[in-house]
């Protein structure tokens, strides 16, 4: 049976999308490997009514729920290919099926590849954090760090200077210009020069940050904005067109989600750049909608 759509991940944006399908009574397929961008942090912050809940609690409990819709079929397994085109889409799946679909909504989220500097993966959502907005609150204020990955560093460290004192590990990134600098003094942003050499417990539960010889830099938690690639492999396979962001590529959408082939939607982070749970779930009813509303004029 040919489904309504096929959703290709079961994160915030992807459930988000489901639930307005599911009570559209369409039939939908969410295709789903259960490693969810966020993952690493023990507990999410800023999404409301939720504050403080741990991320799979969250979608354990929305995957509950959708499962009392009988036109929603879960399937624990990645998208390896997306062949066809609108109204006749098909997904090969990592478990040697292949699923019939209208529409095909990518909600994969990225992948972060950190800089590859001992001691910081071993570290990521505890106190090598990308977001002040989802845990800079809970660091409670004092020495802080962000890590420069590229010249984005000056602005993102001028916002963190509200959860704490900062200190910007330039990290053999080019200095940020008059302008940012001058940004940077008022906010009392301290800059560090040299190559960030290692990351490591330091006394009382703060984090020794290495900058080659000398007394190496404490503080309480180091923000990093990391490199983000699209999980999936089906963009470059499809050749849908990129869009270039501070964070890294996402995927070109029309102002209702739709990428640069017919039929084929983008929902979270993938769609939006750098996002928090609040806004991937948003994006995913958005984008829910347009293509809800697709199935039924086709002129959309």
């Amino acid at each position: 049976m040919t489904e309504d759509a096929i959703i290709i991940g079961g994160g915030f944006a992807g459930l988000s999308a489901a639930l307005q399908l599911a009570r559209a009574r369409r039939r939908i397929t969410v295709l789903d490997t259960g490693e969810p961008r966020n993952r690493f942090a023990a507990r999410s912050h800023g999404f409301l009514a939720q504050d403080g809940r741990p991320g799979r609690d969250i979608l354990a409990e929305a995957r509950r729920q959708l499962y009392a819709y009988d036109t929603v079929t879960f399937r624990d397994a990645p998208a390896e290919r997306l062949d066809g085109e609108r109204d006749g889409f098909s997904v090969v799946t990592g478990d040697g099926g292949r699923i019939e679909g209208r529409r095909v909504l990518l909600a994969t989220g990225f992948e972060d590849r950190l800089p590859d500097i001992p001691g910081l993966a071993e570290r990521w959502g505890r106190t090598v954090l990308h977001c002040p907005y989802c845990h800079g609150y809970e660091v409670g204020g004092g020495p802080v760090g962000v890590l420069a990955r590229t010249a984005e560093a000056a602005r993102f460290a001028a916002v963190v200077a509200d959860w704490g004192d900062v200190t910007l590990f330039t990290n053999m990134v080019p200095e940020p210009d008059e302008e940012a600098l001058a940004v940077l003094a008022a906010r009392k942003v301290r800059l560090r020069p040299g190559r960030v050499t290692a990351i490591a417990d330091g006394p009382d539960g703060m984090l020794s940050v290495e900058t080659g010889p000398g007394i190496p830099t404490l503080v309480k938690a180091l923000f990093v904005m990391p490199e983000a690639r699209v999980r999936s492999d089906i963009p470059a396979e499809r050749g849908l067109k990129l869009k270039e962001t501070p964070v890294g590529s996402i995927l070109a959408t029309d102002d209702t989600g739709q990428t640069s082939l017919p039929g084929l939607y983008a929902a979270g982070d993938i769609a939006l750049g750098a996002a928090n749970i609040s806004l991937a779930s948003a994006n995913g009813v958005k984008t829910a909608v347009f293509l809800h509303h697709s199935l039924i004029w086709p002129s959309h």
